[in-house]
């Protein structure tokens, strides 16, 4: 049977040191050991009885629950107050066979896998390797589980392919501490695994495309997600550059991603017309503080997989402009430590020079995006904006920040369009713009975190742009009407979704203040029929009370 230690903690913090929150206890599931229970799926099964136990404890004692992976958030979206459950220990995969496969999916059978949500990134790519797979897309590192990724909507830059959960398939949810509660869910208009596949694991099918888009992006607040289902691709390389290029290009790529007829072109990234590639991934940098002419740029060419490329880790290990915060750090070393001093040498400082190694790279997606750099105290917000918009919101956002300083760095990225319904990739396509940077105390010339960001809203909202904010992300959570202003009619549908599926009080117990403050924790009464399980014609298979 799986175990459960039970650990009054009483405080907790993210990774990045972004608390401290309270919490009475923390829960820490581990499977049977292998060698007294072999079948990975009896495994599977008999840890989601135990989580089903320890939510029927929070019923009876009127608490809260809410799991967590690797605390990778720098918001409070994983806090929960009463009770929270670490996952990373729940990393089984069950082997999908091609009689696993729904009749009417379009997938292929060898790109479905399946996945318990304590799986990091880093572990999914090192299985898929196996089986000469790979990822669709992962955020700048690897260490974040499967679970949080998708709740929170962790990114990547690969303009033309999406964000992590853009490429889940199927959902395994528990709803509660009921046989009933035990959910498979997927989209009716893409199904992947069959109903013998969900009976195998114990769960009752929903295929759904509203509810399926709702609980994609669910904020960790549709159930406890137990397992993913994900569509893979055949392994590739990245060719990797550096470059410094003209500002004004750089931000017209940000506006259009139409490299087949900009100026930008790397000799070796061509077609057989000798026109530039379009590439995979696309990142620009900027020192929000220093008026440069030329702005670095991150571009990443995708290649057909080979075994004949150097080990990349060389110069990988050497790389400066990786994530966002390293970069920073890095910055930071030459500077004085106190954070006044640090600001004003921002200031006078463009970025780093590009080194000989970042001048190309060659490597596998989980080679390029490798482990975190640095994992101490920092911060980092993000807000998504529609790419014809991205200038004007960077230039926005560079003039507050002008006024109000902090030590902290801008880059933006590009995702394309999600389709779930709380996703904040939600334009056509979306820029992501980032500042990250390291943690300072508010003083008479800095503003708090908290202030900052409320700036950074107010940047957007006063020049008339749509926008968006990273869930994982600081933010001013309690900016009045938030969740509203950036989602409009979707937060009802999201809300409704949530209610339909969840009972009034388990929707209690997977709530907690971030839910709260964003004015999601809405119950809604909501028909039966609201949602119905369809088949891939849109016609009701049966109706799911």
């Amino acid at each position: 049977m799986a175990k459960t230690s039970e650990l009054l903690i009483g405080k907790w913090d993210t990774l990045h040191e972004n608390g401290v929150f309270d919490v009475k206890r923390q829960y820490i599931t581990r499977h049977e050991p292998k060698a007294t229970m072999p079948s990975r799926l009896m495994r599977y099964n008999d840890g989601a009885e135990e989580i089903q136990r320890l939510i029927k404890k929070c019923e009876t004692d009127n608490e809260g629950f809410r799991a967590y992976g690797s605390r990778w958030s720098m918001s409070n979206i994983a806090h929960q107050a009463d009770n929270m459950h670490q996952n990373n220990l729940m990393y089984l995969d069950l082997e999908i066979e091609e009689g696993d496969m729904h009749p009417d999916s379009e997938y292929e059978h060898e790109n479905i896998f399946f996945f318990e949500c304590g799986s990091t990134i880093k572990q999914i790519s090192q299985k898929l390797n196996e089986y000469g797979k790979s990822l669709k897309t992962t955020g700048a590192s690897n260490g974040q589980t499967v679970a949080g990724c998708i709740s929170t909507g962790v990114h990547g830059s690969a303009f033309d392919t999406g964000a992590v959960q853009d490429y889940v398939v199927g959902l395994n949810i528990i709803t509660g501490p009921n046989a009933s509660d035990n959910v498979y869910l997927e989209r009716h208009t893409k199904p992947s695994l069959n109903d013998a596949f969900a009976h195998g694991i114990n769960a009752r099918v929903i295929r759904n495309d509203e509810l399926f888009n709702a609980a994609l992006v669910g904020l960790g607040s549709f159930g406890f997600i137990h397992g993913v289902a994900i569509e893979a691709e055949d392994l590739f390389l990245l060719d990797r550059y550096v470059r410094r290029i003209d500002k004004n290009l750089a931000l017209s790529l940000s506006k259009t991603l139409d490299f087949t007829n900009s100026e930008f072109k790397i000799d070796s990234e061509v077609d057989e017309n000798g026109r530039p590639s379009r590439p995979y991934h696309y990142k620009v940098f900027i020192n929000p503080y220093v008026d440069e002419n030329q702005y670095v740029i991150e571009a990443m060419y995708k290649k057909k997989y080979t075994l004949a490329y150097p080990d990349p880790f060389t110069k990988i290990e050497k790389s400066i402009y990786k994530d966002l915060i390293y970069l920073l750090i890095k910055f930071s070393e030459k500077f004085p430590k106190s954070i006044p001093w640090f600001i004003k040498s921002l200031q006078k400082s463009i970025l780093p020079e590009i080194t000989k190694d970042e001048e190309k790279i060659t490597a596998t997606l989980y080679e390029t995006f490798f482990d975190a750099g640095y994992k101490g105290p920092a911060f980092a917000c993000s807000m998504g904006v529609a790419i014809e918009d991205s200038e004007r919101a960077l230039n926005a956002l560079v003039k507050m920040t002008k006024a109000h300083p902090i030590p902290g760095i801008f880059a933006m990225r590009y995702v394309n369009r999600t389709e779930a319904t709380l996703g904040f990739t939600k334009f056509h396509k979306t820029c992501v713009i980032e500042i990250d940077g390291i943690q300072w105390e508010k003083s008479k010339k800095i503003p708090s975190l908290e202030e900052y960001s409320r700036f950074m809203i107010e940047a957007m909202q006063s020049e008339n742009i749509p926008f968006t904010v990273h869930w994982g992300k600081s933010m001013d959570y309690a900016f009045p009407d938030l969740a509203n202003h950036m989602y409009g009619n979707n937060v009802d549908r999201w809300t409704k979704c949530r209610s339909w599926l969840l009972s009034e009080k388990m929707a209690n117990i997977f709530s907690n203040d971030f839910l709260a403050t964003l004015g999601l924790d809405t119950y809604k009464n909501v028909p039966n029929d609201f949602i119905e399980s369809l088949d891939k014609n849109g016609q009701p298979v049966h109706l799911i009370a």
